[in-house]
């Protein structure tokens, strides 16, 4: 569904929308853009192999999209995108998933060809972001290590998103749903990696999700959440909230919950089902110009 700008709201908040068409807007010292490309072509998957020395990709690699966060006074820019979520695939490198010996014939492309799942072909990544930090000569002057090289410094915390705030009736100034890879595992499940954004006149939000269902074997859900209070008296904190969840069909089943695939095709209602394996909460204050 697109997302239609209120140009009233837009200006009563502050917020203007990003120059040359651009998709995103400007707030509070953030600039939010969103970029939605087509899927990388052959020529394109050719580079990305040799970069990831990998011949295994997902069937739609939307490479060129992105979701990008700035903060401008900092430099400070958080942003989403498939190579680096696949080159955290590649490095923690999971062993395949088993599945029935009869459903590894799903995975075939053509009938002669052999199939060996020696690879996580889920392409399951523990990725939760990229961030990068520009430093001019002015600001780099008297900066620390970490900080002239662009690094931030996230600390970990007992602090968690507001989800009630978040649940308030506010006006939404900006949404988009950025898909970055997607595979429906040979008509055995799938496999989809997705950030989305919402922007309103008193913070943003982010939710990065890694949905994974293998049909009558396991789902894994890995989710990142980003929350930004905007405040004129304090510098920016940015809480990061990541959550992994993992369960077999046959572990839910145990509980009396469906075994049929059919009944978790919406990661967001089904959530609740899944155990958490993983839990971490961590926050970034922001340095402004003084």
């Amino acid at each position: 569904m697109e997302f239609e700008v209120d140009e009233k709201e837009l200006k009563a908040s502050g917020a203007e929308p990003l120059p040359d068409g651009r998709r995103g807007l400007r707030l509070h010292g953030w600039e939010i853009e969103s970029l939605k490309r087509p899927i990388l072509n052959s020529r394109q998957l050719q580079e990305w192999e040799q970069k990831l020395q990998t011949s295994h990709f997902p069937e739609m690699v939307f490479g060129d999209s992105s979701l990008v966060l700035k903060h401008m006074s900092s430099g400070t820019k958080i942003h989403f995108n498939a190579f680096d979520a696949l080159t955290g695939w590649k490095q923690e490198a999971l062993p395949p998933v088993e599945v029935p010996a009869a459903a590894i014939w799903k995975f075939k492309t053509e009938s002669i060809q052999q199939v060996i799942l020696d690879y996580d072909y889920t392409f399951t990544t523990p990725y939760c972001g990229t961030e990068s930090k520009e430093i001019n000569a002015e600001l780099g002057r008297g900066a620390t290590s970490e900080e002239a090289n662009g690094s931030l410094c996230w600390e970990e915390c007992k602090e968690e998103i507001d989800v009630a705030s978040l649940a308030l009736k506010e006006p939404i100034l900006f949404y988009d749903e950025v898909i970055l890879y997607e595979d429906e595992l040979g008509d055995n499940g799938i496999s989809l990696l997705t950030a989305k954004v919402r922007v309103m006149p008193s913070s943003w939000f982010v939710l990065l999700r890694f949905w994974l269902r293998v049909d009558g074997v396991l789902m894994r859900l890995r989710d990142t959440r980003m929350h930004c209070v905007f405040g004129k008296s304090t510098n920016p904190i940015i809480l990061r909230e990541s959550c992994w969840r993992e369960a077999t069909f046959k572990a839910l089943s145990a509980k009396g919950y469906p075994s049929d695939s059919a009944a978790y095709n919406d990661p967001s209602i089904i959530s609740q089902r899944l155990p958490v394996i993983m839990h971490k909460t961590h926050k970034l204050e922001l340095p402004v110009k003084p």
